[in-house]
């Protein structure tokens, strides 16, 4: 897992933490075992900070802009009401796959509803709000997944953009990918539309929320 801590505090970190069930650690292990993007995966950590964000926001309607292999989609639907809904993109049709196959294994994935195309064009024909927007996809459509979640926001929802540190390579951005990142950082940073707070989770985790009036 991509992390700016110690191996010995993340491990730590992990042990102090709620505990997954084991079909969510089954799709951990074989993601780890057949992927070799596996880091994509949210982790324990991350998957169970969403799925508090999750209760403490009391959403009902999640959008997630990258599913991989749906392990971040699995942990904050469990913290949906029964008639909750997350709405998770992606356009790699092997990971959907998997995330399918797992989704089916959780009481709670009748909650989830996959849509496997461009996001950008889904986000564009979603109607009505969304009370969390988590996005963790290709980073060069950061900027446009951004202003577009905006739009879809519910007036106290919550904007989760995952990887905003990127590594470290924000500090000093070179090819297209560290300069989006470090791009839409420094543009949220000056938006007097929201509120934000970046925290040094993982690759690093921003949170946006409209600004009071």
């Amino acid at each position: 897992m991509l992390t700016f801590v110690p191996e010995e505090i993340e491990d730590y970190s992990v042990q102090h933490t709620s505990k997954l069930p084991d079909y969510l650690n089954d799709l951990i292990k074989l993601t780890k075992a057949t992927r070799d993007d596996a880091m994509m995966l949210s982790g324990p950590i991350e998957g169970t900070f969403l799925q508090l964000l999750v209760i403490c926001t009391r959403a009902k309607r999640i959008l997630e802009i990258g599913t991989f292999t749906g392990f971040s989609a699995q942990m904050m639907a469990a913290a949906l009401p029964d008639d909750g809904e997350i709405i998770t993109c992606d356009i790699d049709q092997e990971t959907a796959a998997i995330a399918n196959e797992f989704f089916l294994k959780s009481k709670h994935g009748k909650k989830i509803k996959q849509n496997l195309g461009s996001a950008l064009d889904t986000m564009l024909e979603l109607q009505g709000t969304f009370d969390m927007i988590f996005i963790d996809a290709d980073k060069e459509n950061y900027s446009a997944y951004y202003e577009r979640s905006l739009e879809l926001l519910s007036d106290s929802g919550l904007i989760v953009i995952d990887n905003v540190l990127w590594g470290g390579r924000v500090l000093n951005p070179k090819d297209e990918t560290d300069i989006a990142i470090a791009g839409l950082n420094d543009h949220i940073n000056g938006d007097v539309r929201v509120k934000h707070v970046m925290l040094p989770i993982r690759d690093g985790v921003m949170l946006v929320t409209r600004a009071l009036n």
